[in-house]
């Protein structure tokens, strides 16, 4: 069966990350959420899947090649073109894509799905199908029922009693919200839907196909599901992510590596004395990072491989990406670090270079900076001010 991934936006809500790592390459834990995705479909038999890609697409397409290292077949739709020998992306829309896909050769044969290459899932996409065929469907969105007071966050889906889709609602204000019911940008398609979706032009499902699908009276529907849907579209969703797989609410991520103490992993050859160390869990503490005697660690906490945690460093609900080094008496609280940015929950950032702060958050390939005792000391009181 055939399915498509849709992975060609920017990602804006997610930079600084996004700035050199495209949305669905994003980690849980050292795993691409494309690649989740993909062990889904597979799961329920979709081993034929598109992806579109624009942005850093170079990235998702040498990572997952043709897709048979993942048990699939993968084929690549890129959005964009060569600027002075540069691939300069320009995404098309969602539905803009699927169209661009089916004009260059009729892929889109029988049912299909779409999912969203942002979000983790573990939806049972066999019934989802089956519900869809049997209501004759020429389209059909999964939804999900959230908490009134989160639907603000959300694009609300009115249905009628028997599902039939009616009307949207994007992030409407709680008292204004007609249902409870969210898009999750996962949906089933009849090809017939092409009829819809015009050539040459950006094109979105949600903002454009979908109402025009209601103000023609198409066979168009909804369901409502449960299962587990993560988001991770803007920082603090993936922040709340990776919180979440380490905690144990979210079930269907195992934490990799070797479990050394209660709620704490490791990937290999990580260099800690642990009788010299204080860390509590949940911690995950990629492989070949280094942790100087003296510092302390408070899950839950990701640090990725290739760190150096430096002495008497602290960090503490925090997510540090691979080859971060964190020098002595550094205390971060609730902070993201990415390369040269340290972001905090709310997706507030500050760029160290830029602030004269790169001595404090460096590369680990760099030497690392000398500093005397004073200097360490007016260091840790510095960022005791600052980075927590």
């Amino acid at each position: 069966m055939k399915a498509m991934i849709l992975a060609a936006g920017k990602g804006t809500r997610v930079r600084p990350i996004t700035y050199t790592m495209p949305k669905p390459m994003m980690p849980i834990l050292q795993k691409p959420v494309m690649e989740f995705l993909l062990e889904l479909l597979r799961q329920h038999g979709f081993d034929q899947i598109m992806v579109n890609v624009s942005h850093l697409a170079e990235e998702i397409e040498s990572y997952f090649r043709d897709g048979q290292r993942f048990g699939v077949q993968i084929a690549y739709s890129f959005e964009g073109r060569i600027v002075e020998g540069n691939l300069v992306g320009e995404a098309v829309g969602s539905a803009g894509g699927m169209r661009k896909i089916q004009n260059f050769y009729p892929f889109f044969d029988d049912t299909f799905v779409v999912l969203c290459g942002d979000a983790l899932i573990d939806l049972d996409l066999t019934a989802a199908v089956k519900w869809h065929k049997s209501k004759g469907s020429l389209a059909t969105i999964i939804m999900k029922s959230v908490p009134k007071e989160e639907v603000s966050s959300y694009g609300v889906v009115v249905t009628d009693e028997d599902g039939r889709v009616k009307a949207f609602q994007e992030k409407p204000k709680v008292e204004e919200a007609l249902s409870t019911n969210i898009n999750t940008g996962i949906y089933i398609f009849e090809p017939e839907v092409f009829n819809y979706i015009p050539s040459g032009v950006e094109y979105d499902i949600g903002s454009q196909l979908f109402p025009k699908l209601v103000e023609i009276g198409a066979p168009f529907y909804a369901i409502p599901m449960d299962f587990e849907w993560v988001d991770i579209g803007k920082v603090p969703d993936y922040w709340r992510a990776i919180r979440g797989v380490l905690s144990g609410e979210i079930k269907n991520v195992q934490i990799p590596g070797q479990r050394v103490a209660p709620g704490i992993y490791t990937g290999m050859n990580v260099a800690v004395n642990w009788d010299k160390v204080d860390i509590t869990g949940p911690v995950y503490i990629g492989g070949m990072t280094k942790i100087e005697d003296g510092a302390k660690i408070v899950g839950p906490t990701m640090i990725g491989p290739n760190c150096w945690i430096c002495s008497g460093a602290t960090v503490e609900n925090s997510v540090i990406f691979e080859w971060s080094r964190l020098g002595p008496g550094v205390r971060l609280v609730d902070k993201l670090v990415f390369g040269r940015y340290c972001v905090d929950k709310t997706g507030a950032t500050i760029d160290v270079q830029a602030a004269a702060l790169d001595w404090l958050i460096t590369d680990a390939r760099q030497d690392p900076p000398s500093h005397t005792p004073a200097e360490r000391q007016a260091i840790a009181e510095l960022l005791g001010n600052n980075a927590s």
